[in-house]
């Protein structure tokens, strides 16, 4: 796959990525679809191979856990019909499906998917290094303000709104929802015709 469909398909991959009892998954129904296999088969191939998916590989969601899923995300929205609690898969969980399933698409979307892990970890520790450093500078500057008294009101009040703006900046942004089904075109509308003026009498 070329550079250029891998950073199109990274964007896809992160928004299907989940924060689910603190860790990172992704829910069986996106891995299967990711795959190219109905969600039955990719949990089936899984239960044949119980020793290769550990706890820390994946893991059976709780009823209040799966609402949560499906009322935020609407691509999953066909889950609230289905007695089924999903699987959650971690990283290493996604890979080892990916290798189970032993399908060329399998193999090469599992590259992708554990790359898309990978790009959000790093973003998430590039965040939590940056809110560290804030906080530092927040603190040196309150204890400068503690040491000047003539410290102006104005120049504590700038300060302290430009903090917040950083401190908005470090959150990672949420992952972008997917529409559901297919959006058509629109289409212009053909311009009214105009009524022919009468004659003036």
């Amino acid at each position: 796959m070329t550079t250029t469909s891998s950073n199109v398909l990274l964007p896809r991959i992160e928004g299907r990525i989940q924060l689910l009892r603190g860790i990172k998954v992704m829910i069986d129904a996106d891995l299967a679809d990711l795959y190219g296999v109905p969600t039955k088969a990719l949990n089936q191939a899984v239960k044949r191979n119980p020793t290769r998916f550990p706890s820390d590989f994946m893991f059976q969601l709780t009823a209040a856990e799966k609402a949560e899923v499906v009322s935020n995300c609407d691509h999953l929205a066909k889950l609230k019909f289905s007695r089924t609690l999903p699987y959650a898969f971690t990283e290493h969980g996604a890979i080892q499906a990916a290798n189970v399933l032993a399908s060329p698409q399998a193999v090469e979307m599992g590259i992708h998917v554990v790359r898309a892990f990978v790009q959000l970890r790093q973003a998430s520790a590039l965040h939590a290094d940056l809110a560290k450093r804030l906080s530092g500078l927040e603190e040196k500057v309150e204890l400068l303000e503690m040491r000047h008294d003539n410290f102006s009101q104005n120049t504590r009040t700038q300060l302290r709104q430009i903090f917040e703006v950083l401190r908005e900046l470090t959150m990672p942004p949420d992952p972008p929802k997917r529409p559901i089904g297919f959006i058509a075109p629109e289409e212009k509308k053909p311009p009214k015709a105009r009524s022919p003026r009468k004659p003036p009498t």
